[in-house]
């Protein structure tokens, strides 16, 4: 069996991605985490783009293979390990899921922009721009629990880290980004209460997304409800 560690972050939803694939797939995994601020030289040497997450996998017999970019990690995860099925058989389908994982990468273009807004004119231009991509996807969700309906997909694991954002921009302020959108609001809820969603991440991640933010002297801190 192959060795298999996971190169992180505390906070990188790309990294949760894979993190709930593993778990999904039942998988045993370390994990090991770096400061992105302070790469290590270790991890600039096996990293092509300097980002993570890297998948390290490493054989009986001594050779090993390094995977960059979130959605090839779980693709192979996908095609190697045993488990429960996280794409369609059908290939439109599939390719169809696909189509909306990249999607839910342009929504985390816009959530940077959001949380990183440092003053109203901006962060409303984020708001705007994140709730049409909501509505866009509430006219694409099936009945229910998860995307596609009762099963768990890659399509969720990509958005979890998504909806996770929102548990403290919520407490912040009500933006309304899912006013009217009762689809994607018992989509979130769904995912919210997976095992592999909420092991995504440690204990601590609110306290260290509460300090990127402020770091980033974002406008969300400084909300009335914030106050």
């Amino acid at each position: 069996m192959s060795r298999l560690t996971l190169i992180s972050h505390h906070l990188c939803p790309y990294v949760q991605r894979a993190a709930i694939t593993l778990v999904e797939k039942s998988v045993e995994f370390e994990r090991i985490n770096i400061d992105l601020a302070d790469k290590p030289d270790w991890f600039l040497k096996i990293s092509p783009l300097g980002k993570v997450p890297l998948l390290r996998i490493e054989e009986e017999d001594g050779s090993e293979a390094i995977l960059f970019e979130s959605s090839v990690i779980c693709e192979y995860l996908e095609e190697t390990q045993a488990g429960a099925a996280l794409h369609p058989a059908d290939p439109l389908t599939r390719a169809r899921h696909r189509g909306w994982m990249e999607f839910g990468s342009s929504v985390l273009s816009d959530l940077w922009g959001y949380e990183t807004a440092q003053d109203a004119a901006q962060l409303e231009i984020k708001r705007k721009a994140l709730a049409a991509k909501f509505a866009t996807i509430e006219d694409a969700l099936a009945d229910g629990p998860y995307f596609a309906g009762s099963s768990f997909s890659l399509v969720d694991a990509v958005f979890a880290p998504v909806f996770r954002y929102f548990d403290l921009f919520d407490a912040l302020g009500d933006g309304g980004i899912f006013d009217g959108l009762d689809r994607v609001k018992r989509w979130r809820k769904a995912l919210s209460a997976r095992v592999s969603v909420r092991d995504a991440v440690g204990e601590d991640y609110p306290q260290r997304l509460t300090e990127f933010l402020e770091k980033h002297n974002s406008i969300l801190l400084r909300l009335p409800a914030a106050a």
